[in-house]
Protein backbone atom coordinates (compact mmCIF):
# COMPACT_ATOMS: atom_id res chain seq x y z
CA UNK A 1 0.00 0.00 0.00
CA UNK A 2 2.86 2.42 1.22
CA UNK A 3 4.74 1.28 -2.25
CA UNK A 4 1.60 2.52 -4.48
CA UNK A 5 1.04 5.73 -2.02
CA UNK A 6 4.94 6.44 -2.84
CA UNK A 7 4.15 6.20 -6.73
CA UNK A 8 0.93 7.95 -6.98
CA UNK A 9 2.81 10.69 -4.79
CA UNK A 10 5.41 11.05 -7.43
CA UNK A 11 3.22 10.79 -10.43
CA UNK A 12 1.06 13.99 -9.25
CA UNK A 13 4.25 15.76 -8.32
CA UNK A 14 5.80 15.11 -11.62
CA UNK A 15 2.97 16.45 -13.56
CA UNK A 16 2.71 19.46 -11.42
CA UNK A 17 6.37 20.35 -11.51
CA UNK A 18 5.86 19.81 -15.52
CA UNK A 19 3.23 22.30 -15.59
CA UNK A 20 5.39 24.59 -13.39
CA UNK A 21 7.72 23.81 -16.55
CA UNK A 22 5.49 24.52 -19.54
CA UNK A 23 4.52 27.74 -18.03
CA UNK A 24 8.03 28.65 -17.74
CA UNK A 25 8.59 27.96 -21.17
CA UNK A 26 5.55 29.70 -22.70
CA UNK A 27 6.30 32.86 -20.74
CA UNK A 28 10.27 32.50 -22.74
CA UNK A 29 8.85 31.90 -26.18
CA UNK A 30 5.52 34.33 -26.32
CA UNK A 31 6.74 37.35 -23.72
CA UNK A 32 10.29 37.52 -24.76
CA UNK A 33 10.95 35.58 -28.28
CA UNK A 34 8.12 35.71 -30.59
CA UNK A 35 7.36 39.25 -30.21
CA UNK A 36 11.33 40.31 -30.97
CA UNK A 37 11.47 38.13 -33.91
CA UNK A 38 14.07 35.73 -32.30
CA UNK A 39 13.57 32.32 -33.15
CA UNK A 40 14.58 29.07 -31.19
CA UNK A 41 15.60 25.19 -31.88
CA UNK A 42 13.00 22.47 -32.38
CA UNK A 43 9.07 22.50 -33.28
CA UNK A 44 8.98 25.69 -31.33
CA UNK A 45 11.27 27.29 -33.74
CA UNK A 46 9.58 26.00 -37.16
CA UNK A 47 6.13 27.15 -35.80
CA UNK A 48 7.69 31.14 -34.77
CA UNK A 49 8.96 30.77 -38.61
CA UNK A 50 5.46 29.49 -39.86
CA UNK A 51 3.80 32.97 -38.01
CA UNK A 52 6.77 35.03 -39.50
CA UNK A 53 5.90 34.03 -42.97
CA UNK A 54 3.55 34.87 -45.35
CA UNK A 55 1.21 32.01 -44.42
CA UNK A 56 0.44 33.70 -40.47
CA UNK A 57 -0.08 30.17 -39.10
CA UNK A 58 -0.31 31.33 -35.14
CA UNK A 59 2.10 29.73 -33.30
CA UNK A 60 0.23 27.64 -30.99
CA UNK A 61 -1.54 25.79 -34.18
CA UNK A 62 1.36 24.43 -35.95
CA UNK A 63 3.09 23.59 -32.73
CA UNK A 64 0.77 21.11 -31.58
CA UNK A 65 -0.15 19.81 -35.14
CA UNK A 66 3.40 19.07 -35.73
CA UNK A 67 3.84 17.41 -32.51
CA UNK A 68 0.86 15.66 -32.93
CA UNK A 69 2.20 14.09 -35.89
CA UNK A 70 5.46 12.99 -34.28
CA UNK A 71 3.82 11.68 -31.51
CA UNK A 72 1.42 9.39 -33.76
CA UNK A 73 4.86 7.93 -35.13
CA UNK A 74 6.33 7.96 -31.49
CA UNK A 75 3.74 6.08 -30.10
CA UNK A 76 4.03 3.17 -32.84
CA UNK A 77 7.97 3.40 -32.40
CA UNK A 78 9.02 4.22 -29.19
CA UNK A 79 5.79 3.31 -27.33
CA UNK A 80 2.84 5.11 -24.90
CA UNK A 81 5.23 4.98 -21.72
CA UNK A 82 7.98 7.40 -23.52
CA UNK A 83 4.93 9.42 -24.92
CA UNK A 84 2.53 9.81 -22.56
CA UNK A 85 3.89 13.04 -20.20
CA UNK A 86 4.90 14.54 -23.22
CA UNK A 87 1.38 14.50 -24.85
CA UNK A 88 0.57 16.22 -21.31
CA UNK A 89 3.06 18.98 -21.34
CA UNK A 90 2.28 19.45 -25.34
CA UNK A 91 -1.40 20.04 -24.78
CA UNK A 92 -0.26 22.29 -21.17
CA UNK A 93 2.35 24.34 -23.67
CA UNK A 94 -0.04 24.61 -26.42
CA UNK A 95 -2.75 25.87 -24.24
CA UNK A 96 -1.40 28.41 -22.11
CA UNK A 97 0.31 29.62 -25.38
CA UNK A 98 -3.40 30.25 -26.54
CA UNK A 99 -4.37 31.75 -23.66
CA UNK A 100 -1.55 34.33 -23.07
CA UNK A 101 -0.69 35.26 -26.45
CA UNK A 102 -2.04 38.81 -27.02
CA UNK A 103 -1.66 39.77 -23.61
CA UNK A 104 2.11 38.58 -24.17
CA UNK A 105 1.98 40.74 -27.77
CA UNK A 106 0.25 43.64 -25.62
CA UNK A 107 3.52 44.01 -23.40
CA UNK A 108 5.98 44.82 -25.86
CA UNK A 109 9.15 44.01 -23.30
CA UNK A 110 12.53 44.69 -24.29
CA UNK A 111 10.99 46.07 -27.89
CA UNK A 112 14.34 47.82 -28.63
CA UNK A 113 17.16 45.75 -26.62
CA UNK A 114 16.83 42.08 -28.84
CA UNK A 115 19.75 40.75 -27.25
CA UNK A 116 18.58 41.03 -23.63
CA UNK A 117 15.37 39.81 -25.04
CA UNK A 118 17.19 36.62 -26.49
CA UNK A 119 19.25 36.16 -23.15
CA UNK A 120 15.80 36.43 -20.59
CA UNK A 121 13.61 34.77 -22.85
CA UNK A 122 15.80 31.52 -23.48
CA UNK A 123 16.32 31.48 -19.55
CA UNK A 124 13.08 30.95 -19.11
CA UNK A 125 13.07 28.73 -21.92
CA UNK A 126 16.12 26.71 -20.94
CA UNK A 127 14.90 25.94 -17.24
CA UNK A 128 11.30 25.42 -18.54
CA UNK A 129 12.91 22.27 -20.71
CA UNK A 130 15.46 21.46 -17.71
CA UNK A 131 12.25 21.24 -14.95
CA UNK A 132 10.59 19.35 -17.52
CA UNK A 133 13.53 16.56 -18.22
CA UNK A 134 13.89 16.34 -14.55
CA UNK A 135 10.44 15.22 -14.19
CA UNK A 136 10.64 12.77 -16.73
CA UNK A 137 8.63 15.41 -19.49
CA UNK A 138 9.90 16.43 -22.55
CA UNK A 139 8.29 19.38 -24.91
CA UNK A 140 8.39 16.82 -27.90
CA UNK A 141 9.53 18.12 -31.10
CA UNK A 142 13.02 17.68 -32.17
CA UNK A 143 13.62 15.20 -28.68
CA UNK A 144 11.16 12.53 -30.44
CA UNK A 145 12.91 13.15 -33.85
CA UNK A 146 16.23 12.54 -31.70
CA UNK A 147 14.77 9.15 -29.93
CA UNK A 148 13.32 7.86 -32.96
CA UNK A 149 17.07 7.99 -34.92
CA UNK A 150 18.76 6.83 -31.82
CA UNK A 151 16.89 3.89 -31.89
CA UNK A 152 18.15 2.75 -35.09
CA UNK A 153 21.40 4.21 -35.43
CA UNK A 154 24.19 5.01 -33.27
CA UNK A 155 24.37 8.84 -32.98
CA UNK A 156 24.09 10.32 -30.00
CA UNK A 157 20.58 12.58 -28.75
CA UNK A 158 22.55 15.44 -27.97
CA UNK A 159 24.60 15.78 -31.64
CA UNK A 160 21.08 15.11 -33.47
CA UNK A 161 19.50 17.58 -31.54
CA UNK A 162 22.04 20.36 -32.22
CA UNK A 163 22.04 19.19 -36.08
CA UNK A 164 18.11 19.48 -36.35
CA UNK A 165 18.13 23.28 -34.04
CA UNK A 166 21.15 24.83 -35.89
CA UNK A 167 19.07 24.46 -38.99
CA UNK A 168 16.17 25.42 -38.00
CA UNK A 169 17.50 28.72 -36.75
CA UNK A 170 19.35 29.37 -39.73
CA UNK A 171 16.57 28.69 -41.99
CA UNK A 172 14.59 31.53 -40.54
CA UNK A 173 16.69 33.86 -42.55
CA UNK A 174 14.98 32.91 -45.44
CA UNK A 175 12.00 34.35 -43.90
CA UNK A 176 13.32 37.34 -41.32
CA UNK A 177 15.89 38.32 -44.25
CA UNK A 178 18.24 39.73 -40.96
CA UNK A 179 21.35 37.62 -40.27
CA UNK A 180 21.18 39.62 -36.80
CA UNK A 181 18.18 37.75 -35.93
CA UNK A 182 19.89 34.39 -36.98
CA UNK A 183 22.72 35.41 -34.33
CA UNK A 184 20.06 36.42 -31.68
CA UNK A 185 18.96 32.91 -32.02
CA UNK A 186 22.42 31.20 -31.52
CA UNK A 187 22.38 32.79 -28.47
CA UNK A 188 18.97 31.50 -27.57
CA UNK A 189 20.53 27.72 -28.31
CA UNK A 190 23.45 28.46 -26.23
CA UNK A 191 21.87 30.07 -23.35
CA UNK A 192 19.27 27.57 -23.41
CA UNK A 193 21.54 24.68 -23.48
CA UNK A 194 23.43 25.79 -20.34
CA UNK A 195 20.01 26.45 -18.19
CA UNK A 196 18.52 22.85 -19.25
CA UNK A 197 22.07 21.64 -17.74
CA UNK A 198 22.21 23.67 -14.75
CA UNK A 199 18.70 22.65 -14.03
CA UNK A 200 18.82 18.77 -14.55
CA UNK A 201 22.26 18.94 -12.26
CA UNK A 202 21.40 20.99 -9.82
CA UNK A 203 17.83 18.77 -9.57
CA UNK A 204 20.56 15.55 -9.28
CA UNK A 205 23.01 17.05 -6.83
CA UNK A 206 23.94 14.98 -3.48
CA UNK A 207 26.92 14.87 -1.27
CA UNK A 208 29.09 12.32 0.09
CA UNK A 209 30.21 11.91 3.74
CA UNK A 210 33.49 9.97 4.88
CA UNK A 211 33.04 10.09 9.02
CA UNK A 212 35.71 8.44 11.33
CA UNK A 213 34.96 9.09 14.73
CA UNK A 214 35.11 6.83 17.99
CA UNK A 215 30.77 6.97 18.28
CA UNK A 216 30.33 5.80 15.04
CA UNK A 217 26.77 3.63 16.17
CA UNK A 218 25.30 6.47 17.50
CA UNK A 219 26.10 8.82 14.14
CA UNK A 220 25.00 5.61 11.82
CA UNK A 221 22.20 4.84 14.08
CA UNK A 222 20.38 8.48 14.19
CA UNK A 223 21.79 8.69 10.08
CA UNK A 224 19.28 5.19 9.69
CA UNK A 225 16.40 7.20 11.56
CA UNK A 226 16.72 9.91 9.53
CA UNK A 227 16.17 7.77 6.21
CA UNK A 228 19.54 7.37 4.89
CA UNK A 229 21.70 4.56 4.84
CA UNK A 230 25.26 4.18 5.75
CA UNK A 231 28.19 1.86 5.08
CA UNK A 232 30.48 0.72 7.81
CA UNK A 233 34.21 0.54 6.54
CA UNK A 234 37.09 -0.45 8.64
CA UNK A 235 40.55 1.26 8.02
CA UNK A 236 43.13 1.66 9.52
CA UNK A 237 44.89 4.90 10.37
CA UNK A 238 48.31 5.20 9.06
CA UNK A 239 49.44 7.65 11.15
CA UNK A 240 48.44 6.84 14.65
CA UNK A 241 48.55 2.80 13.71
CA UNK A 242 45.27 2.60 15.67
CA UNK A 243 42.17 0.28 14.04
CA UNK A 244 39.45 2.74 13.22
CA UNK A 245 35.55 2.42 12.07
CA UNK A 246 35.04 4.70 8.91
CA UNK A 247 30.96 5.77 7.54
CA UNK A 248 30.84 6.40 4.52
CA UNK A 249 26.82 8.68 3.98
CA UNK A 250 25.21 9.38 0.79
CA UNK A 251 22.70 11.97 0.92
CA UNK A 252 20.82 14.91 -0.94
CA UNK A 253 22.63 17.94 -0.42
CA UNK A 254 19.39 19.79 1.37
CA UNK A 255 20.32 16.53 4.11
CA UNK A 256 23.88 18.05 4.67
CA UNK A 257 22.91 20.68 7.45
CA UNK A 258 20.71 17.56 9.10
CA UNK A 259 24.15 15.05 8.92
CA UNK A 260 26.51 17.98 10.04
CA UNK A 261 24.04 18.32 13.16
CA UNK A 262 23.77 14.80 14.18
CA UNK A 263 27.46 14.36 13.98
CA UNK A 264 28.17 17.04 16.01
CA UNK A 265 25.83 15.80 18.74
CA UNK A 266 27.59 12.62 18.95
CA UNK A 267 30.90 13.93 18.67
CA UNK A 268 32.00 17.54 17.67
CA UNK A 269 35.38 16.00 17.26
CA UNK A 270 35.15 13.57 14.91
CA UNK A 271 36.98 14.17 11.40
CA UNK A 272 34.81 14.48 8.95
CA UNK A 273 34.94 14.89 4.70
CA UNK A 274 32.49 15.80 2.21
CA UNK A 275 32.21 16.49 -1.03
CA UNK A 276 29.98 16.66 -4.11
CA UNK A 277 29.09 14.03 -6.61
CA UNK A 278 26.69 14.28 -9.33
CA UNK A 279 24.27 11.07 -10.62
CA UNK A 280 23.76 8.56 -7.59
CA UNK A 281 21.38 5.85 -8.54
CA UNK A 282 20.20 3.39 -6.72
CA UNK A 283 17.25 2.75 -3.72
CA UNK A 284 16.48 6.31 -2.63
CA UNK A 285 18.17 8.20 -5.49
CA UNK A 286 17.79 7.96 -9.20
CA UNK A 287 16.62 5.48 -11.14
CA UNK A 288 18.98 3.88 -14.02
CA UNK A 289 18.58 5.18 -17.03
CA UNK A 290 19.60 2.68 -19.55
CA UNK A 291 18.37 1.74 -23.07
CA UNK A 292 18.40 -1.83 -24.12
CA UNK A 293 19.37 -2.11 -28.22
CA UNK A 294 18.18 -5.09 -30.06
CA UNK A 295 21.10 -6.77 -31.53
CA UNK A 296 22.01 -6.41 -35.12
CA UNK A 297 22.00 -10.11 -37.52
CA UNK A 298 25.19 -11.12 -38.61
CA UNK A 299 25.12 -10.12 -41.90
Amino acid sequence: MATTATKLWRECRDYVMITIAMLSYCIGWSVFLLPNTITTGGVAGISSILEWSPLHIPAQVSYFFINACLLLVALKILGWKFCVKTIYAVTVLTTSLALIRDWALSLHLLHDEPFMAAIIGSVFCGSGVGLGLAFRGSTGGTDIVASIINKYRDISLGRIILICDVVIITSSYFVLKDWERVIYGYVVLYVTAFCIDQVVNSMRRSVQFFIISDHYEEIGRRINEHHRGCTMIDAHGFYSGKEVKMLFVLAKRRESAKIFEIINDADPSAFVSQSAVIGVYGEGFDRFKVKHRTPKPIQ
